[in-house]
């Protein structure tokens, strides 16, 4: 990283992985090219030649050997991090994760607690090809026993990882491709999160709540700015989608009286659906107006010509929320 320049989401990856496998001699790095190459997005850049091949080691190109391996590796005591190049390819590797990683403290009666993590580069926005750029965190977010974090932001992937080392079972860490090496990214509040795993208000507001998660909370914030001061825009990034922090939505939509959930995954039976749900059960008397989610239909992410009428827009969400404030 170059000297007065912020770091990007991939530099504080691979600071902290380093940080990690420095003091932690149970911390493993698993994946495809992760090593020599440093991942097909450097993510891992250099982190071989400084620790060793036994403790970053380049798999095999078949996913369900690298979660098959961590699961071993995590019941003998270490803590494997594993990268799945693509968020596409984290098929194979389904069933290793959710039989077999999310059940195996259970089926011990406890007597085991293995703590890995899975990153997986997610999401559109760079030209990809169609098994290049989904977002499927819903895939996970509703097996029991995994945990599902998408960071936005180098800060909060760094804590989540921390977080997991000792969380005894498994974390799957969505990675916004589009933000690996971006830099310029709009204006948040600093304001911490009140725990790990909790919610960040990243943007306070009066008029409407926008809860949100991963990439897209970027036009979120653009969306945001654009509309002020005619309407105020609180903005909270989820971080963590399973489970996710409902009392932080809950205490904005007190403030504000309205809620929109956007996310770039499809809008049926994704992540918004289980936030709208949430607050219709537990914050109906909160709300002024119906709960509105944003999201792309329920299709196959289109060739890179035409991923941006995919992909969800500052304007639309300024559309939406004009909409719900009118």
């Amino acid at each position: 990283m170059s000297p007065g320049r912020p770091a990007s989401l991939a530099e504080t990856i691979n600071a902290t992985l380093a940080d990690l496998l420095e003091h932690d001699p149970r911390v493993v790095l698993i994946g495809e090219d992760i090593g020599r190459l440093g991942g097909v997005f450097r993510v891992t850049r250099g982190l071989q030649q400084r620790f060793g091949k036994d403790r970053v080691r380049d798999s095999v190109l078949a996913e369900s050997t690298i979660i098959g391996q961590a699961v071993g590796m995590a019941i003998s005591g270490l803590v494997p991090v594993c990268e799945i190049q693509f968020d596409g390819f984290v098929y194979p590797a389904v069933n290793q994760l959710v039989t077999q990683a999310a059940r195996i403290g259970h089926r011990w009666n406890g007597q085991v607690e293995p703590s890995l993590v899975v990153r997986i580069p997610s999401g559109g926005g760079v030209r990809g090809v169609e098994h290049h750029s989904e977002s499927n965190e819903a895939l996970f977010a509703r097996a029991p026993g995994i945990s599902v974090a998408c960071p936005s932001t180098g800060d909060d992937a760094d804590q989540i990882l921390r977080h997991a080392m000792g969380l005894g079972s498994p974390v799957v860490m969505y990675e916004p491709i589009r933000l690996y090496w971006r830099r310029n990214l709009p204006a948040r509040s600093t304001e911490p999160a009140s725990a790990p795993t909790a919610a960040r208000v990243v943007r306070r507001g009066s008029d409407v709540t926008v809860a949100t998660f991963g990439a897209v909370t970027n036009e979120v914030l653009e969306a945001a700015q654009a509309l002020s001061p005619d309407v105020d825009v609180e903005v909270v990034d989820l971080r963590w989608v399973a489970p996710f922090d409902l009392d932080t939505v809950l205490t904005s939509v007190a403030r504000t009286g309205r809620l929109l959930i956007v996310h770039e995954a499809a809008k049926y039976a994704g992540i918004g659906g289980e936030v709208a749900a949430s607050v219709a059960e537990d914050g109906f008397h909160l709300l002024k107006g119906p709960v509105r989610r944003l999201a792309p239909d329920r299709r196959a992410y289109p060739p890179a010509d035409f991923e941006d009428d995919y992909l969800i827009s500052v304007r639309q969400i300024m559309n939406e929320v004009l909409e719900m404030t009118k």
